[in-house]
């Protein structure tokens, strides 16, 4: 079977808002959209070097999309450079593959990413573009596979893999594949990529880092709300990134603010979507090299309503 990978610049959108999935001739159009760690706890590290968490993750209405168009052959073909990433290592390749060979497929795809979330920001881009990726081609191959057993399969990829799947703001514990659908409040967010890479490894070896936070129940958590939520990964990522203390100590200044996931994105927390304008109207003016950009909180994901579409 033959899988020739092509690595080509993707389109340019300027468009903020998640789109619907968009029918054509050619194909169509799923979002792939970002998540927030709402809190994040390390309770344990296991024999393996994985860490024992407990999260709330939340979708936001912004991130990636996927254009899928079917071949007439076998081949699986990308188009979508991420820089120093080669083509087979990309998680989209990497899904496509999987699902093919699992499944037994004899078809092909070409899939067009238009990437706008930064790689490495703690936005779960990566493993949203997975989930997006998995989904998509199950319905374009017409395979029949429960959500349960795409989630499965995304689980091979990623850790974050699962929750995308299955599309619903969720408690996770484990490595963050054990999800209990939840509903958070829905507040705006401004969320801020100083301009570094984190290194999750660096984080997650770090010997400061916090590993024995007592564990929780769910309800705890969320009685507790989000004036009483943290990332136990901020302390260390603070110290080994100014870049990253800066932002938070800016935004914190002005809004609650938090680290998602090992960053190095962060986000500041707004009740309204005008005060979200009017801090980043000041962010733009105060730090023109941040990327930053609005969206609110979502406990559905839009790639459901995509797929439904």
């Amino acid at each position: 079977m033959s899988t020739p990978v092509h690595a080509t610049a993707p389109g340019k959108d300027e468009s903020d808002a998640i789109l619907p999935g968009q029918p054509d001739v050619d194909g169509f159009t799923l979002p792939a959209p970002a998540k927030l760690n709402r809190m994040l706890h390390i309770i344990g590290r296991r024999d393996d070097g994985y860490h024992e968490l407990q999260t709330l993750f939340q979708f936001l209405d912004h991130g990636d999309r996927l254009h899928f168009c079917l071949r007439n052959d076998d081949s699986i073909v990308l188009h979508g450079d991420l820089e120093g990433v080669e083509p087979q290592d990309n998680l989209v390749y990497r899904a496509a593959a999987l699902l093919q060979r699992v499944s037994g497929s004899r078809q092909g795809v070409t899939i067009r990413v238009d990437k706008r979330l930064p790689m490495g920001g703690g936005l779960g881009g990566g493993s949203s573009d997975a989930a997006s990726t998995l989904a998509g081609l199950n319905a374009l191959w017409h395979l029949g596979l429960s959500n349960e057993k795409l989630a499965e399969l995304g689980l091979v990829l990623g850790a974050d893999v699962p929750v995308f799947v299955h599309g619903h703001a969720a408690w996770a514990e484990g490595i963050g594949e054990h999800l209990t659908p939840v509903e958070l409040d829905s507040p705006w967010f401004v969320v801020v990529h100083p301009g570094i890479s984190v290194s999750t490894p660096e984080v997650f070896n770090a010997p400061e880092l916090t590993r024995d936070s007592p564990p929780i129940t769910m309800a705890r958590a969320l009685k507790g709300g989000a004036s009483n939520w943290r990332n136990d990964c901020e302390p260390t990522v603070r110290q080994r990134y100014p870049e990253v203390a800066h932002a938070l100590e800016w935004l914190n200044a002005r809004a609650p603010s938090m680290l998602t996931g090992t960053g190095a994105c962060v986000f500041a927390t707004l009740g309204s979507e005008t005060g979200a304008r009017r801090l980043m109207s000041e962010l733009e003016a105060a730090h023109p090299g941040w990327h930053a950009f609005i969206a609110q909180g979502l406990n559905r994901s839009p790639l459901l309503d995509a797929l439904n579409a």
